[in-house]
Parts: C-alpha cells; sequence; structure tokens
C-alpha cells in the first residue's frame, strides 16, 4: 500500500505503535512517522490483522503522541544502499556514517532480511582459517564459511579474542585477506572506542566495515543492526567476490531487544520470557553464512554472545548451539588464572573441523594430534582434581604425568599474547612438545607412523619416550 497515510494512531506501547484502519499493509513494510513538531522518524510493520497494524519505532518514541502524529506506509521493505566504499567507514546501528564522512550513495541497494540460499546451491566450507590462535587453530578449528560462535560471560575478554581474530584472520596459500564487518550491539561507548582504536592501529579499519549500536540507543536499533551487517557482508561476498569475516558483539543484547517487542505486543511468553519465536529470528541471521557454489565470495560469521549468570543452559547459548557449527566457549577459571585467551577447549567444538584439516589443508597429523591433547588435557584435569583431595604425592606416576600435560597445555598451547600470531606449524610443534613427557604406549589415539615422523622434530628437541 504505498505512500498511504493515516493521521492518528489508536495506542502507543513501549517501542510500539498501533494503527487502526489499516488494510494492505504487508509484513516488514517501512513507515514513515512524522510528530506535531515536524520530525520524522522510521518505523517497520510488525504484524497486521484484523485492520489494526503494528509498528515498531527506530530510536525513541518519545513526543510521539496518539492525536497530531501521522503515519506514512511507504509500500517497501527495508533497503540498505551498499557500495565498496563502506569498507574502512564507520556506521550507527540504523547505518548513518559515525565517522563525519559522506552517506553512502549507490544505485545498488539489497533487502535487510536477505536472500536465503537454497541448500542446493550451498557449497561445503573446506578451507581451513589461520586466526594465529592455537586453542582455536589446534583444537577448534574456523573453516571458511562457517559460523561458529563465542560464548563468553560478563567480564570476560572476548572483545579482545573478536578483535585478535578480526585482525590475524588468513587463509594458508592465498593472498588473500578477510575483508570484516564488525556490528556492535547495545556496547558502551568505552568498548566502541576500543574497538575503532584497535582496527586503526592495525591498519585494519581500511578492509572493515564497523556498525556501531551504543547502550545509549534505543534499543529497538538492535534489530536492525546486525542485519545491515550482514546484507554488507553479503554484497562484499556474492557481487564483489571478497571472504568476509562478520563479528557480531553482544548477541545477548540483541535478544533483550527481542524480549522487549514480544513484553509490548502481550504475547505470551517462551522460556525465561524470551519469544517462543527466538530459535527461528536467531536462524535467520546465523543462516546467512556461507559460500555459494559458483560464486567466488563467502560469508563466515563469530557471533559472540555473554551467557546470563554464566549459564550455558539459557535459552540463549542453548538455542544458538543448535543452529551454529560449534561455539567457542570462554572460561572464569583461566581468566582467574591469568591465561590469555582463556578458552575452555574441552567445552568447546567446531563441527566443521574435520572438513578444514588434514594433508594438504593443515598438516596429516592434525586430528589425531588434537584428539590425543583432548584425552590427556581431560586425564589431567581429572588427576588435579584428585590432587586437590587426596594431595599430589598420592598420585600415581601416570596421573603426575598427566597433570604436568595439562599444566603445560594451559600455559603453554591456550596461553599467548594478544599480539602474538601463531602460524599452524608452531600450534602443531607446541602440541607435540606438550606430549613429549608421555611415553609410545600412552599415545593410544596417534599412529605409530605420525609418532616416528613428528615426534622428534618439535619446537624444543623434545622426544617422546619409546618403550
Amino acid at each position: 500500500m504505498p505512500n498511504v497515510s493515516f493521521k492518528s494512531l489508536d495506542k502507543v506501547a513501549g517501542p510500539l505503535i498501533f494503527v487502526k484502519g489499516v488494510d494492505n499493509a504487508a509484513y516488514g513494510e517501512m513507515v514513515e512517522i512524522k510528530l506535531p513538531n515536524g520530525e520524522r522518524r522510521q518505523g517497520q510493520v510488525l504484524d497486521t490483522s484484523q485492520g489494526l497494524a503494528i509498528v515498531q519505532v527506530f530510536g525513541s518514541t518519545l513526543g510521539i503522541n496518539t492525536t497530531g502524529t501521522s503515519t506514512t506506509f511507504l509500500g517497501e521493505t527495508a533497503q540498505l544502499a551498499v557500495s565498496d566504499e563502506m569498507l574502512g567507514r564507520v556506521f550507527d546501528g540504523l547505518g548513518n556514517p559515525k565517522d563525519n564522512g559522506p552517506k553512502i550513495v549507490s544505485k545498488e541497494k539489497f533487502d535487510l532480511v536477505g536472500a536465503g540460499i537454497n541448500p542446493y546451491s550451498r557449497e561445503e566450507p573446506s578451507e581451513f582459517i589461520q586466526t594465529g590462535i592455537s586453542n582455536i587453530d589446534g583444537m577448534n578449528t574456523l573453516v571458511r564459511g562457517q559460523k561458529l560462535p563465542i560464548f563468553s560471560a560478563s567480564g570476560l575478554p572476548h572483545n579482545l579474542l573478536a578483535s585478535q581474530i578480526a585482525r590475524q584472520a588468513k587463509v594458508l596459500g592465498t593472498e588473500e585477506n578477510f575483508s570484516v564487518v564488525f556490528a556492535a550491539i547495545g556496547i558502551t561507548s568505552e568498548e566502541s572506542n576500543f574497538f575503532i582504536k584497535q582496527f586503526e592501529e592495525s591498519g585494519s579499519l581500511e578492509r572493515t566495515a564497523l556498525f556501531l549500536n551504543l547502550s545509549s540507543d534505543p534499543s529497538m536499533e538492535r534489530i536492525l543492526t546486525p542485519r545491515l551487517a550482514l546484507t554488507t557482508a553479503e554484497f562484499l561476498a556474492y557481487e564483489r567476490g571478497m571472504h568476509v569475516l562478520v563479528i557480531m558483539t553482544d548477541m545477548t543484547n540483541y535478544c533483550e531487544a527481542l524480549r522487549e517487542i514480544s513484553a509490548a505486543r502481550e504475547e505470551v511468553p517462551g522460556r525465561r520470557g524470551y519469544p517462543g519465536y527466538l530459535y527461528t529470528d536467531l536462524a535467520s541471521i546465523f543462516e546467512r553464512a556461507g559460500k555459494i557454489k559458483g560464486r567466488q565470495g563467502s560469508v563466515t560469521q563469530l557471533p559472540i554472545l555473554t551467557m546470563p549468570a554464566d549459564d550455558i543452559t539459557h535459552p540463549i547459548p542453548d538455542l544458538t548451539g543448535y543452529i551454529t557449527e560449534g561455539q567457542i566457549v570462554m572460561s572464569r577459571e583461566l581468566h582467574r588464572a591469568n591465561i590469555q585467551p582463556p578458552v575452555d577447549v574441552l567445552t568447546s567444538l567446531s563441527r566443521l573441523m574435520n572438513s578444514g584439516i588434514g594433508a594438504g589443508r593443515t598438516r596429516e597429523d592434525h586430528r589425531q594430534l588434537a584428539d590425543q591433547l583432548y584425552s590427556a588435557y581431560a586425564q589431567g584435569k581429572d588427576a588435579r582434581a584428585l590432587a586437590a583431595i587426596v594431595g599430589e604425592g598420592a598420585l600415581s606416576d601416570l596421573d603426575k604425568k598427566f597433570l604436568d600435560v595439562a599444566n603445560n597445555f594451559e600455559q603453554k598451547f591456550v596461553n599467548q599474547g594478544l599480539d602474538e600470531n601463531r602460524s599452524i606449524e608452531q600450534t602443531l610443534s607446541i602440541g607435540w612438545d606438550l606430549l613429549a613427557g608421555l611415553s609410545e604406549t600412552e599415545l593410544t589415539r596417534i599412529k605409530p607412523e605420525f609418532i616416528a615422523k613428528y615426534a622428534n622434530k618439535t619446537s624444543t628437541g623434545n622426544t617422546i619416550k619409546s618403550e
């Protein structure tokens, strides 16, 4: 119903306005709202039924009265003008320039909802992405076209990890650098300045598009911010043939905005007050990652969320884990031990890891070495828990070996500097170093030929003991 105007509202409820007498409005249709003082705001149709349109207002509803406020239904869905010039720019949560640069003017406009990828047209991700971080590259590998979330918690340095990955990510054997689209949702001004400074100092801002929605901005803007970022990423990937890494932080703030909208609509709440369609809504974001057959580019997603009360069973991480292809879980225990980045490899998982590693991609021993490190670290943590009860002196010789492996694994493999960029070869060498204290009979997950080939070639010169 293009350019149909209504002179009054039925009611205003939180971030929503209700307009009566609307017959032909469509879901997702854009609405222009004109206040009595002449100010104009934008909104989007959320629901239409029985002649009543529910419109979500982008921005504050302050000053909107039921009388004197007119609404115009524009007859088109939300679109974003996209251009190559978006790289190197900083935008707010609604896509407006925030860096005092010119507004993006382009004939090319893309729908914010995106176009779903036909499963037949999807290409299976298979290219290893080297992040330079051992616990990700070695144990929970990121693959081009994957969606791999980071499960963090309040006070943990997930922002540092995100900026490090954005700076260091590359694909082996190619000169192609990732373009980065960074969407910050509901962050503080301090965090915003941190990200801008990080990208500027590293020189990576020129290949990055930043969308920053601050905590002081209206919460409704948070619904748009990740979709603006993904629309930009899809344009760069599928129209310009670039490989794009999309980092979104913090998805918890996005879900809180959804809950706010649901409460204003007086919907029957689902788990913990979140709407019943939370899974569907998150899927409409996360499923926009991938590769398309016959197209050069790809979209790789790293969404970051903070688990409320460190609870991994909370609806937000729980549903995210169902949709995405694994998770990187950050540990408060490791953070207290001053281990950076504090990633708990035992609870982390990359479901596409096997597609991106092995001979011709990383190295032939990668999978088995990772399995052995998992096993040794898990046994070492069990030995640590036992030592806390009976004392380290009461442990068997074998338990003491695994305890040493676990301690060294955290201090030498997981722990690395914020600016330390390790190659996959370095990561695997450190892994073999950690196993040097074990005998061949204890390396049950590695083939003897790999032990013979790689065990004597560790970075420290340590050798695996043979019996």
